[in-house]
C-alpha cells in the first residue's frame, strides 16, 4: 500500500509565533496560514516575559493566524515551545491557565515585540531547538529563565 497517512492540524497563534522567522526556526518551514480572530479571549502581556497569554474574556477578541497542515512531529515541536502553564483547546490554542495571575496586565502588541525582542527571541528558540534535542531537555519556561538571565547579564 501507500504512505500511511500523516495527521494535519491547524493551530491558531497570537504572539511570537506570528513572526515567520520564529516559526522557521521551530519546524524548518513556514506552513500556509490564514488570518483569523479568536471571540471571547484577550492577549495579554506577561510581567519580565517578551511573549502574551490570552484568557476567556467576554465581548473581546484576539487576533493571529492559524497555522495550517502541521504535523503531529511539528505539533510536537509547538507543544514543548509553548509554556508549560498553557492548555491546549480542540482547536489547537495555547492557553495561559492561571486566570488570576498578577504578571498578566494590559495589551500585547505584536509590531512593539517584533521592534524590541524579535532577535533575542530568535535566539532564544535557536537555543530552544537545539536543547530539544538533548535526552533530558528543558521546558521552555526554564530555557527562557537561562538565556534571558544570560542575556542580562553580558548587558
Amino acid at each position: 500500500m501507500g504512505e500511511a497517512a500523516v495527521a494535519a492540524h491547524n493551530v491558531f497563534v497570537y504572539g511570537s509565533l506570528l513572526s515567520d522567522d520564529v516559526v522557521r526556526v521551530l519546524l524548518n518551514r513556514v506552513p500556509p496560514s490564514s488570518a483569523a480572530l479568536l471571540n471571547h479571549f484577550h492577549r495579554f502581556s506577561i510581567k519580565g516575559r517578551v511573549y502574551p497569554a490570552i484568557l476567556p474574556v467576554q465581548n473581546r477578541h484576539v487576533s493571529g493566524r492559524v497555522l495550517m497542515g502541521i504535523s503531529d512531529p511539528e505539533l510536537h515541536i509547538l507543544d514543548e515551545f509553548v509554556d508549560e502553564s498553557s492548555d491546549k483547546l480542540q482547536a489547537h490554542a495555547y492557553v495561559w491557565r492561571n486566570t488570576s495571575d498578577p504578571n498578566l496586565y494590559g495589551d500585547w502588541d505584536f509590531e512593539e515585540w517584533k521592534q524590541v525582542h524579535k532577535e533575542s527571541f530568535i535566539k532564544m528558540t535557536m537555543g530552544f531547538m537545539e536543547e530539544l534535542e538533548l535526552p533530558e531537555s528543558k521546558p521552555i519556561g526554564a530555557t527562557y529563565e537561562s538565556f534571558y538571565q544570560q542575556d542580562d547579564a553580558e548587558k
